[in-house]
């Protein structure tokens, strides 16, 4: 009597057949007279790598030709976050172009049949002046080439012109990227940092004061009041972090009302003599002494200065913190479960109170940077709508300190270039943030984008962002 064939299971793609041993319960099949002569089953050791079938979407092993084409059309297809990020932006031009030529006045009034070529030179008017207010402007380039030499250039300056709209980009997103990141960290422990307009504020009554009323040398005096800046804004931070460890204080509420302290504070100071108000002024305070100023990074024709590479070095400074430390482990972990952490040995209330310290001094050097590298002065509108704007930059860039960097570079190219867009365009100066209010709104809905441009969902369950559940859940 013959032996019992073992089953062959069927296996998943991609892996070998396995053979199953039969049950010993079981009785053995009867033998047929072509079971006796069939070949043995294929086992493990005989499979060949060619005759194993690769899973749907995932490259070959020894397959070098095509595999970054298909990888990219794969990721591609299934809209993963560059591509929804990428395409939601697209959207928002999109859109912004459509709102920018159809609030024209020139193409309200135009007649039927003029319609459609008014309302493109209306876009393109917009966004060639986008591009040249905030990138390069190619008149300022041509004019650069026509120069006898550099050095006849770079002393007439030709090459400060060119380089003009770019500098602008980054001066204008250096506090944006500060305060966003001011936002983005309390994200990772699961907290809403609201209040960045109060700590803005705390970091430029600092870095004013010790820049107009402390006399040091000239190095010093810059290291000393950025320090300062960085103190004023973590104080608040640290204030509404401990008010929520101490009595279980939402921090929205705490932050929120911060913000109204701390503006009708600044004002009392701006009207008080015998505070920070300038003798004989309106409310405003004295200029800080020149030694004081942020240097310049490329000559005082343009102002990038040196706030800039601060605004660099915290993002990385964020991310080496959060992903390469034990302290930012026990704030992403107070993050995704407060009660599991503190189950875990964590102290979840001091990491509340640190990581409000660290977001409001990251807050305090953007209000050190607005004094210090362009206004020189603080008066009772120069704080602006930074602290809001944060949460943007932050959403925007999904809580990463890289995306915060991208987000607060795309906010500036629209803060610097929307003067020009106003004058040689005819654009009113609100479509800069209407413009910015569609890109979050595109950016913040991936479900949306997705299905607008029949995206599949990715392996890993879709396109998410990283910020943790928010509102202690």
């Amino acid at each position: 009597m013959t032996e019992p064939t073992p089953s062959t299971e069927p296996a998943p793609p991609g892996e070998p057949a396995k053979t199953a041993s039969p049950s010993p319960s079981a009785p053995p099949p009867p033998a047929t007279p072509s079971s006796a002569t069939s070949p043995p089953p294929a086992t493990p050791s005989s499979a060949t790598p060619s005759s194993a079938t690769p899973p749907p979407g995932r490259p070959v092993a020894g397959r070098g030709n095509g595999s970054f084409g298909k990888n990219f059309l794969t990721a591609l297809v299934e809209g993963n976050t560059i591509t929804v990020t990428i395409l939601a932006i697209v959207t928002a031009a999109v859109v912004g172009g459509l709102l920018s030529a159809f609030t024209n006045t020139s193409v309200l009034n135009a007649p039927a049949g003029d319609l459609i070529p008014r309302a493109w030179a209306a876009v393109a008017a917009t966004y060639t002046a986008l591009f040249e207010g905030s990138i390069v402007n190619p008149h300022t380039l041509q004019a650069l080439f026509q120069q006898a030499s550099l050095p006849t250039a770079l002393h007439d300056g030709y090459v400060s012109a060119v380089f003009k709209p770019l500098s602008e980009t980054c001066v204008a997103a250096t506090p944006l990227i500060l305060a966003g990141l001011a936002v983005a960290v309390p994200y990772q422990a699961g907290m809403f940092n609201i209040g960045g307009q109060s700590q803005i504020i705390g970091g430029m009554i600092f870095s004013v004061w010790l820049g107009f009323d402390v006399s040091l040398p000239p190095v010093i005096h810059v290291v000393v009041c950025v320090a300062g800046g960085f103190a004023g804004g973590a104080v608040l931070g640290w204030l509404a972090g401990e008010i929520k460890a101490r009595t279980g204080a939402h921090e929205v509420i705490v932050t929120i009302m911060l913000n109204y302290v701390m503006a009708y504070f600044l004002n009392f100071l701006l009207n008080s003599p015998s505070m920070l108000e300038a003798p004989g002024s309106n409310p405003v305070t004295p200029s800080i002494a020149s030694n004081a100023h942020l240097p310049h990074l490329f000559g005082p024709n343009l102002r990038l200065n040196v706030g800039f590479l601060i605004a660099l070095a915290c993002a990385f400074g964020v991310w080496w913190l959060m992903n390469r430390t034990t302290t930012g482990f026990e704030f992403r972990a107070v993050g995704a479960s407060a009660s599991a952490a503190r189950v875990a040995g964590m102290k979840v209330e001091r990491s509340w109170a640190l990581v409000m310290l660290i977001a409001g001094g990251l807050a305090g050097l953007a209000g050190s940077a607005i004094v210090q590298g362009t206004d020189f002065a603080v008066n009772t509108s120069n704080y602006g709508s930074y602290g809001i704007d944060a949460i943007t930059v932050a959403l925007l860039g999904r809580g990463r300190p890289g995306g915060v960097v991208w987000a607060g570079l795309l906010f500036g190219a629209l803060n610097a270039a929307s003067g020009l867009m106003q004058s040689a365009a005819n654009t009113p100066p609100q479509m800069v943030e209407v413009l910015e209010s569609v890109i979050v709104l595109f950016i913040a809905a991936p479900p949306l984008i997705r299905t607008m441009y029949r995206l599949r969902a990715t392996r890993a369950g879709g396109v998410g962002t990283t910020m943790s559940k928010g509102w202690n859940a």
